[in-house]
């Protein structure tokens, strides 16, 4: 294939797993404009995700200086990852400047198999970012306008529960970073979870695609609820 459409290839892959990609996307940076291969991103209420791919089809290896480039531009633009593709490998340099970065290096042969799995894994850790903003946004709420936006039930009253989401999404993504599946969900979160999605909550979840897509679930439910609640409060306030 030509470069055009290793992107395309490239930017097809991110969509078959729920995510958004656009190829040749230009960003302005806090420094600079920059010309984008692939950008990914996954929209969700008050949070964003971010990531820049860059595709390399050559015949050569990608050097250390290709990855520190996709580090700046990481940085300059605030995305929140950096994906660098090249069918024919890197120099062991390369390796050097991606090892404990947000910078990841593979293939898109590779993101077709095994590297599948490091791409959900890194969703599921967006997932849980996430839940730990709404966490905050949650308890920064007034017990009673939690009420009266359906937030929380009343006391001794059956209904959703913000608190109890962000229990269930927590223990099952901590679950998920451990590797424990298949992930049973704690008992008293299995008894409350109709009320915290739309999906029944599985009494196993069996692989790291199910989860992924049950904790965005949760977590989504739980942002429009937030965004909800304080657009009312700040109507009638």
């Amino acid at each position: 294939m030509d470069w055009k459409q290793y992107q395309e290839e490239a930017a097809t892959f991110f969509r078959s797993i729920g995510l958004e990609a656009a190829t040749d996307v230009p960003i302005e940076g806090v420094r600079t404009k920059h010309d984008i291969d692939v950008l990914v991103s996954s929209q969700h209420v008050g949070f964003q995700i971010k990531w820049i791919v860059e595709c390399k089809l050559w015949d050569s290896k990608v050097s250390k200086l290709h990855v520190l480039a996709l580090r700046e531009i990481v940085s300059d633009t605030g995305a929140d990852r950096g994906i660098l593709l090249a069918e024919n490998g890197y120099q062991s340099g390369a390796f050097e400047a991606a090892s404990l970065t947000n910078v990841q290096l593979s293939s898109l042969a590779e993101l077709r198999g095994s590297a599948e799995h490091d791409v959900l894994a890194m969703r599921l850790r967006d997932i849980f970012d996430r839940v730990v903003k709404c966490k905050e946004s949650y308890w920064d709420i007034p017990k009673s306008v939690r009420i009266e936006h359906d937030l929380r039930p009343e006391v001794g009253a059956v209904g959703y529960s913000g608190d109890w989401a962000i229990k269930l999404a927590e223990d099952i993504v901590t679950k998920g970073f451990r590797g424990e599946y298949p992930i049973s969900p704690e008992r008293e979160h299995l008894m409350i979870a109709p009320t915290l999605a739309e999906r029944p909550l599985p009494n196993e979840i069996k692989s790291l695609k199910e989860l992924v897509e049950i904790a965005d679930e949760i977590a989504s439910t739980l942002e429009n609820k937030i965004k909800r609640c304080q657009d009312q409060s700040t109507q009638s306030a």
